[in-house]
C-alpha cells in the first residue's frame, strides 16, 4: 500500500473553548510518522467520525470520559488501514474500527480495535453499524421499550442517532413524530425515512405543531436535544412514558445557566406524578457487551433495506475543525464524517 503523505498531520487542542468553539480552539502539526514496536501496529486513518461529545471532551470540566489534554489530538472514531504489523492478530491491508483520532498516523497496541470485513462503505462502521446506531438501538430498545401503537418522539431527526431511532421505532409498529431544523430536513425525514410526521423546531409555533402531531401524547421522547425542545415534548408525555437521555446538544456550548424561571421543579414534579423513567447511558460504557447482538440484528435490517442511513461527507482531515463547528450549529444533514484518505 503506498503512503500519500510522508508526515503525519494532528489536530490538536490548542485551548479550552468559552462558548461555542473557534477555529483558534485548534492546532494543525505535522509530526515524524510512527514506527510501530513489538507488538504494535500502524494505522493509517481512511474516516474520521465527528460527533457532538467532542465539544465537551474539549472542556476540563468533570463528566464520564477524561478531557483532550492542551496540545493533545483531538479524540473520535475512526475506519483505519492496518500499514504495518508487528503484533499477531493483525496484518497490512486489514481494515479496523479504532479510536484514532484526528491524525493521519496512530500507534495501538491491538486494544479495543474491532476488525472490519464485508462492509461495502467501510465509513458505515462510525454510522448506522458504529456508535450511532448501537445508541440508537439500545436507547430505544433496552431504556424506551416501545410497544406497537404507542407514540415515539425523536428530536434531531435527520441526525445520525435519530435518524436511526425512528426508523426501529417504525419496524416495532409505532407511530414515529421527528424534530428538526427545516423544511428540507423534514420533508426528507417523512418521505425518505416514512416517519409519520416531522415537526420544524425553528416554526413559530413549534410546540402547537407538535401537540397536533401527538395527539395521543408521548409515550417514548429520545432525548438527545434538550432546551425548547423539551419544553415543548413536556407537557405531553403520557403516564409511564420513558425518556432516553443520550445528549443535550442545546446545552454544550453554555457557559451559564439560561435565563427565566428554574424549570427544574416543573420537571421534577412531571416525572413523579407522571411516574416517568428519564434515564442516561454512555453507549459502550453501559452496552459494549451487548455490541455483537445489536451489529447481527442491524447488518440484517440494513441488507433488507429496512433501515436507510445518509452521510455527510466532508474531505480531508484539515476540514475537521470547521466541520465540528457547523455540527454543533445544525449545518449537517445525517452523519457527519471526515474522507481523511484513500484506502
Amino acid at each position: 500500500m503506498t503512503q500519500s503523505t510522508h508526515h503525519n498531520r494532528q489536530i490538536l487542542l490548542n485551548r479550552r473553548p468559552v462558548g461555542a468553539p473557534t477555529l483558534e480552539d485548534f492546532r494543525l502539526e505535522q509530526q515524524a510518522i510512527p514506527q510501530p514496536a513489538e507488538g504494535q501496529v500502524l494505522l493509517r486513518t481512511l474516516w474520521l467520525s465527528l460527533d457532538p461529545y467532542m465539544r465537551g471532551r474539549m472542556s476540563d470540566r468533570p463528566s464520564y470520559a477524561a478531557p483532550v489534554p492542551l496540545g493533545g489530538v483531538m479524540v473520535g472514531g475512526t475506519v483505519a488501514q492496518v500499514v504495518s504489523s508487528r503484533h499477531p492478530g493483525f496484518a497490512a491491508g486489514e481494515l479496523v474500527l479504532s479510536m484514532s483520532g484526528w491524525q493521519d498516523y496512530a500507534l495501538s497496541d491491538g486494544t479495543g480495535l474491532n476488525k472490519l470485513t464485508g462492509l461495502a462503505q467501510p465509513s458505515q462502521a462510525l454510522n448506522v453499524l458504529g456508535m450511532p446506531g448501537f445508541t440508537a438501538y439500545m436507547g430505544l430498545l433496552d431504556i424506551g421499550q416501545p410497544k406497537a401503537g404507542e407514540t415515539v418522539v425523536v428530536a434531531a431527526a435527520s441526525g445520525a442517532v435519530g435518524s436511526l431511532v425512528g426508523q426501529i421505532a417504525k419496524l416495532q409498529g409505532c407511530r414515529v413524530v421527528g424534530i428538526a431544523g427545516g423544511e428540507t430536513k423534514c420533508r426528507y425525514v417523512e418521505e425518505e425515512l416514512g416517519f409519520d410526521a416531522c415537526i420544524d423546531h425553528r416554526a413559530a409555533d413549534f410546540p402547537a405543531q407538535l401537540a397536533m402531531a401527538c395527539p395521543a401524547g408521548i409515550d417514548v421522547y429520545f432525548e438527545n436535544v434538550g432546551g425548547a425542545v423539551f419544553d415543548a415534548v413536556m407537557p405531553l408525555l403520557n403516564t409511564g412514558a420513558r425518556i432516553p437521555l443520550c445528549g443535550l446538544i442545546a446545552n454544550y456550548n453554555a457557559t451559564k445557566l439560561p435565563d427565566g424561571p428554574d424549570r427544574l421543579g416543573v420537571l421534577a414534579g412531571t416525572l413523579l406524578t407522571k411516574r416517568i423513567r428519564m434515564q442516561g447511558f454512555i453507549i459502550f460504557d453501559d452496552y459494549g457487551h451487548r455490541y455483537g447482538e445489536f451489529f447481527a440484528q442491524m447488518s440484517r435490517w440494513l441488507q433488507e433495506g429496512k433501515i436507510k442511513s445518509r452521510e455527510d461527507v466532508v474531505d480531508g482531515l484539515e476540514q475537521a475543525p470547521q466541520a465540528l463547528i457547523g455540527l454543533l450549529e445544525g449545518k449537517n444533514f445525517g452523519k457527519l464524517v471526515v474522507k481523511v484518505a484513500e484506502a
